[in-house]
């Protein structure tokens, strides 16, 4: 055989591997721009265009057609005419993406959505409301300090990595001292948490597991594994919470991995996640996953029922804490996507954040125990990641070694949700600090000099 016909199938070859290579991931491409578009459409109120000059310009999402049906609230999307996906929406639900079931099927459910409180904000005192008192400002904040640090997140140093904030806010003492938007942005623009949401569904969990409704160290309620002869019967809720569940299930988002089928090509991401095996034994190896949290937002449903459970998270916790505006989206079989899919302004964020400096204590009302906060901020064991706890992120360092930890210049009390682009919540009970940062940072992991931010903002607490 010549050299040249080897060539030639060494090329027909590599040909035939990219073609199928792309055909497994352009089910994801157009999934993942028909949800965004139609939740940055529907939910957000943000333009085309803006999404397209923006948030969806990058390869391959910047190849991609959208068609946008603004009567019946949809988005279709495909990349070259290949793999049409599409998204609808719906109010009080938000987007969800058709996947295995029919478009007649997912809108065909009927569920009970939560009805908002009837007020406006404007005319409502913080927290509840968004009426801001300017006055007594704390007298030990160094106001120019804290706005140079503030300012430094809106300021583009390099043209290549860009960090793109959106919104910044911080809060003192359960007084708002700081807070900034970029153009196009306000207190009452939506932002996309990402695995921020994460956190939510943790909070959750507490206020049951505060209700005497679930043990968190019996076996978690999977209808998949309810066989004492199965190895993943021995999954508790704590190794879900902790992401120590010891499933086989790979979060990677530049493939078709678990997590990119889990979002984008399944009708029920819960079930989709608990059909993955066991790895390791439960409890004795960390491995972030998204689908950990999505099976503990299945758990919710199933524990407070289909009367209660498209309401529940609003009654018992985004209207006791003022977060009117607050959305989490379902999946096309109806279940919360509690990894990844809820919307909220950034003061939404802050609220949250302030349940959690106050121990669990909002507006003199006891949701979160106390004991439940310590275990929430506690190191799981076994945990690769060294600081993580009950679905939020700790700045403890490896094994409690404070040397290692993530952000040096931040004390080790902090602990913070992190969401995809450089969404971020930090709590820092020490300093009686919650701040709030978002955007749509696309470098490495979503970093936008967090760590130096932090210090500057403390610096300017005198």
């Amino acid at each position: 055989m010549s050299m040249l016909t080897i060539i030639f199938f060494l090329i027909v070859a590599l040909f035939a591997y990219g073609i199928h290579y792309y055909s497994l991931l352009l089910p994801i491409v157009n999934g993942y721009g028909a949800k965004y578009m139609c939740s940055s459409l529907f939910i957000a109120g943000h333009s085309e265009q803006q999404q397209l000059d923006e948030d969806l310009n990058m390869f391959p999402m910047k190849y991609v057609t959208f068609t946008i049906n603004y009567s019946d609230l949809s988005v279709s999307s495909t990349l070259f005419g290949f793999a049409q996906r599409k998204a609808i929406y719906r109010n009080g639900l938000g987007a969800t993406l058709i996947s295995e079931l029919t478009e007649d099927q997912i809108r065909a459910q009927t569920f009970n959505v939560a009805i908002p409180p009837n007020l406006n904000q404007d005319d409502v005192p913080w927290p509840m409301g968004d009426k801001i008192d300017d006055d007594n400002f704390p007298s030990n904040i160094n106001k120019t300090l804290l706005q140079d640090a503030i300012n430094n997140l809106f300021i583009e140093k390099n043209p290549t990595k860009l960090i793109r904030t959106r919104a910044v806010v911080v809060l003192y003492d359960g007084k708002l001292i700081a807070e900034q938007y970029a153009s196009g942005f306000s207190r009452k623009s939506k932002f996309l948490g990402w695995s921020m949401t994460k956190s939510i569904i943790s909070a959750l969990i507490g206020i049951l597991v505060n209700d005497m409704k679930l043990n968190i160290d019996e076996p978690a309620p999977v209808p998949e594994w309810n066989n004492t002869n199965d190895p993943r019967y021995s999954i508790t809720i704590r190794n879900l919470l902790q992401q120590t569940s010891g499933l086989n299930f790979e979060e990677d988002y530049y493939s078709k991995s678990a997590v990119t089928q889990m979002l984008f090509d399944s009708s029920d991401m819960a079930a989709f996640a608990a059909s993955h095996p066991l790895k390791y034994k439960p409890g004795t190896h960390c491995y972030y996953t998204s689908g950990n949290t999505n099976m503990l937002s299945r758990i919710i449903r199933h524990t407070v029922g289909e009367n209660e459970y498209h309401s529940f998270p609003y009654r018992k916790l985004f209207y006791k804490l003022g977060m009117n505006s607050f959305l989490m989206e379902v999946d096309a079989s109806g279940t919360f996507v509690g990894s990844s899919y809820s919307w909220g302004t950034a003061r939404d964020w802050v609220r949250f954040g302030t349940l959690y400096l106050n121990n669990g204590l909002y507006n003199n009302e006891r949701i979160l125990s106390e004991n439940w906060i310590e275990q929430t901020t506690t190191l799981a064991g076994s945990n690769q990641y060294s600081e993580y706890g009950f679905q939020f992120w700790l700045n403890t360092g490896k094994n409690n070694d404070s040397s290692t930890r993530r952000f040096p210049n931040v004390p080790t009390d902090m602990f913070y949700a992190s969401g995809f682009d450089g969404q971020a919540l930090f709590i820092i009970p020490s300093k009686k600090l919650v701040v709030v940062r978002l955007g749509l940072t696309k470098a490495p992991d979503g970093e936008f000099g967090a760590n130096k931010f932090l210090k500057n903002v403390i610096s300017s607490i005198e």
